[in-house]
């Protein structure tokens, strides 16, 4: 027999590990899910005979070792900076790894000892990054067999509330790990736009925002994600490239909203504030604002500061939020980051009987061999909704493509060594193949562009 090891338990987590407890029962496989949360990790495998829970603190080496020597695979659901303690006992125990974090370096200069060691460690392998990774690599292969000259390649990416369950203010929703809502772009963000490169800091990503067209939705809002000048080298594309730019998709109006929220410093999670449960929301942002603003009414103050008017649309969102408010924050918090997460998770839940949606899309600009004068932009994209008061899409295609690799790397169908993103054909082939048939497919739409 046989044995499956998901580290985490969270909001990702729920389809991964139904699927895996379905696929164990075919094929005499037993699935652990190990969470420091174990009764949410028992909410998930329901008493399943083929499953079992662990509590287990990712911290505590010992058992953390223990569990992954018992294992023939890891599936990695848990915050990113934990996830070195992890590949390095996978390496170690000779057990291979397939991460829905993004690679960093610690986790790439693994490569040559996971070839030594015959195993995979897989990063990237959920929706975004993951999904977005295999589908731009099969579109950018296809591209090249017919000989295109690929100029632009924009790739978008978004999970939110469907259009009629965007009845918030901000109209988002928390669906997915609140941490990476309130920290996006944190490394700050570059990119290239018509040859020229366009670098970002933290505190701008959020005002460099344009408008995306998605066709069945409408019009959503786009800012750039991280670095997308690496993945020019990691799709392989070549000179004749003029603008590549990853994004993040929201409604209309979030940026705008999020920059300020950045401006004031709300986000910041380094810093240690005394006794911050007991103080209210209204002390809470008082402490962003310089002495010399003293005076006035705090919500005027505030408006003063960053230059915005105090009876605007980021006011009334600010105080929706509960920002001005003399409630108690209450819950265990200590930095301004966890005060934002415990907002959001109160004030951004699905309505009763909502339901998610999560898009992706690519805009690939290209000139072909038949007519080298005319540029044709080739839009992809996936479309997919959770089940209103159900399974998220969301947990669905976060978790399914690294379920379904764990599967194909269980089978031997995955013949690959050392640390990889799903660029390679040995692995988005399969992974991709078997989506569709679970219905995640890509919808195609070519059209010519005037210069």
């Amino acid at each position: 027999m046989k044995n499956i090891l998901v580290l985490g338990a969270g909001q990702s987590a729920p389809y991964l590990i139904r699927y895996l407890l379905k696929e164990a029962e075919q094929h005499d496989w037993f699935v652990t899910v190990a969470d420091l949360d174990e009764a949410q990790a028992r909410e998930r495998v329901a008493d399943h005979p083929r499953g079992s829970t662990v509590q287990l603190d990712i911290t505590d080496a010992a058992l953390r070792s223990s569990l992954i020597s018992q294992s023939d695979i890891v599936v990695y659901l848990l915050a990113p900076p934990f996830q070195h303690l992890v590949a390095l006992d996978c390496v170690y125990h000779a057990k291979p790894m397939i991460s829905a974090s993004y690679r960093d370096h610690q986790i790439r200069e693994l490569d040559r000892d996971a070839h030594r060691q015959g195993i995979l460690i897989l990063n990237e392998m959920g929706l975004d990054p993951g999904i977005d990774h295999m589908s731009a690599m099969r579109l950018i292969q296809k591209l090249k067999a017919q000989n295109a000259k690929i100029v632009a390649f924009k790739s978008y990416g978004g999970g939110l509330p469907a259009p009629e369950a965007a009845t918030n203010p901000l109209r988002y929703c928390v669906t997915w790990n609140p941490r990476n809502i309130v920290r996006a772009g944190e490394n700050g963000a570059q990119y290239m736009e018509n040859g020229f490169i366009k670098i970002l800091p933290y505190h701008n990503v959020f005002q460099r925002s344009w408008m995306v067209d998605v066709e069945g939705i409408g019009t959503l809002e786009a800012f750039p994600n991280r670095d997308s000048l690496n993945y020019q080298r990691v799709y392989g594309l070549d000179e004749n490239l003029v603008t590549m730019i990853r994004g993040s998709l929201r409604y209309p109006g979030w940026s705008e909203t999020w920059y300020y929220i950045v401006q004031l410093g709300l986000t910041n999670e380094t810093l240690i504030i005394p006794d911050l449960p007991e103080r209210t929301y209204r002390e809470f942002v008082e402490m962003f604002l310089p002495i010399h603003l003293s005076g006035t009414r705090l919500e005027q103050r505030v408006a003063n500061f960053l230059h915005i008017s105090p009876t605007g649309k980021v006011m009334d969102i600010f105080r929706w939020l509960g920002l001005f408010s003399k409630q108690k924050i209450g819950a265990p918090v200590r930095t301004a980051a966890q005060v934002m997460i415990h907002l959001l998770v109160e004030k951004l839940k699905l309505p009763p009987g909502g339901r998610d949606m999560v898009v992706v899309k690519h805009e690939v600009d290209a000139y072909f061999p038949d007519q080298p004068d005319r540029k044709k932009r080739i839009n992809s994209t996936l479309l997919d909704f959770g089940e209103p008061d159900g399974m998220t899409a969301i947990a669905k295609t976060v978790g399914l493509p690294a379920a379904v690799a764990a599967k194909l790397i269980l089978l031997n169908k995955i013949p690959l060594t050392g640390s990889h993103l799903p660029t390679h054909p040995a692995i988005y082939q399969p992974v991709l193949n078997e989506l569709e048939k679970l219905g995640l497919r890509f919808q195609e739409k070519i059209e010519d562009l005037e210069e």
